[in-house]
């Protein structure tokens, strides 16, 4: 019998999204009117608000955002507004295989001016916590 009272939290009330199911974040660039978009897009300008909505996107079992732990490695935007993509997880077995691709392309179709995007999931190169920055290690206790 355990001497701590029962207070009916489990493990996944601590965690950051609650439970494997990811929250829909407020995407930072939703904010801008799209009216103000013209093209050519400034290409290196959307990439930057891209990669700002991909740190609002978090792996639910890690407190690190995905852009520092490292799990994007490619992002390009053509004039057009087409975004392209290449992220890997974790783990291959990693619970939201499925959904933090849709997250990251949910992120991304939110930057006013861009008209479509495809995610790429790879496992070349595997990702390692050398990949994470600085912040990201500390944050993980590495």
């Amino acid at each position: 019998m355990s001497s701590f009272p029962d207070d009916g939290l489990g493990l996944n009330d601590f965690m950051r999204a609650g439970t494997l199911d990811l929250p829909e974040p407020d995407w930072i660039h939703v904010r801008t009117p799209m009216s103000k978009v013209t093209y050519p897009l400034d290409v290196a300008a959307t990439r930057s608000a891209v990669m700002d909505n991909l740190t609002l996107v978090y792996d639910p079992e890690l407190p690190v955002n995905i852009v520092e732990l490292g799990l994007i490695y490619r992002v390009e935007v053509s004039p057009q507004g087409q975004v392209d993509i290449d992220m890997t997880l974790t783990a291959p077995n990693c619970p939201v295989a499925g959904s933090m691709p849709v997250m990251v392309e949910r992120g991304a179709l939110s930057v006013p001016g861009v008209t479509g995007a495809k995610v790429n999931l790879t496992w070349d190169p595997p990702w390692s916590i050398e990949r994470a920055s600085e912040d990201a290690r500390l944050a993980l206790g590495m």
